[in-house]
C-alpha cells in the first residue's frame, strides 16, 4: 500500500503517510496545550525576540500564530471551542504550517535578519502534526449530535 502514496494528491498522501507510518505519542489533550502555547509564542516572539522592524519576519510569525488560534479554536478536540474541523484534518495543516514556517526565511528574504526561532517553531509544528494521534475521546465526539 505504501507505493500508492503518492498516486493522490499532496494532502491526502500527508494524511495515508501519517496514519500508516508514524507512531502516534501525543495525545490530543496534550496537543491542545502545544497549539495554545505555540500560538502565544508566535504571536507575542515578534516584540519579545525583537525582530520586530523586520514587516516579513514580524508578519510570518504573527499570522502563522493566528492561524493556529483559529484552527485550534475550531478543531474537535479538548481544546476546541467551536469544535467543527475533525481532529484528522487538523494535524496535516500543522505540517503544512510547520513546512511554510521552516521555509519562510528564505522564501521572504529575511534570513540574514532572523530564521532560527522560525525553524524551530516550523519543526515544533512538523513534529506535533505527525506524531499526535486523531483519536479524540468519545465525550468529544460529534457523534449524535
Amino acid at each position: 500500500p505504501c507505493f500508492c502514496i503518492f498516486s493522490k494528491p499532496p494532502a491526502a498522501s500527508l494524511i495515508l503517510l501519517q496514519n500508516t507510518v508514524m507512531k502516534k505519542i501525543i495525545k490530543t489533550n496534550a496537543h491542545a496545550f502545544l497549539d495554545y502555547g505555540a500560538a502565544l509564542i508566535m504571536i507575542a516572539s515578534p516584540w519579545i525576540l525583537l525582530f520586530q522592524d523586520g514587516t516579513a519576519a514580524k508578519l510570518t510569525f504573527f499570522c502563522s500564530g493566528g492561524l493556529v488560534l483559529l484552527l485550534s479554536f475550531f478543531t474537535n478536540y479538548e481544546g476546541g471551542v467551536v469544535r467543527t474541523i475533525p481532529m484528522s484534518f487538523h494535524p496535516t495543516m500543522d505540517v503544512l504550517l510547520g513546512l511554510f514556517l521552516i521555509l519562510s526565511p528564505w522564501l521572504f528574504g529575511f534570513y540574514s535578519e532572523t530564521w532560527l526561532w522560525h525553524v524551530l517553531m516550523g519543526g515544533m509544528s512538523v513534529f506535533a502534526g505527525l506524531f499526535t494521534t486523531h483519536k479524540v475521546p468519545e465525550f468529544l465526539s460529534l457523534k449524535g449530535s
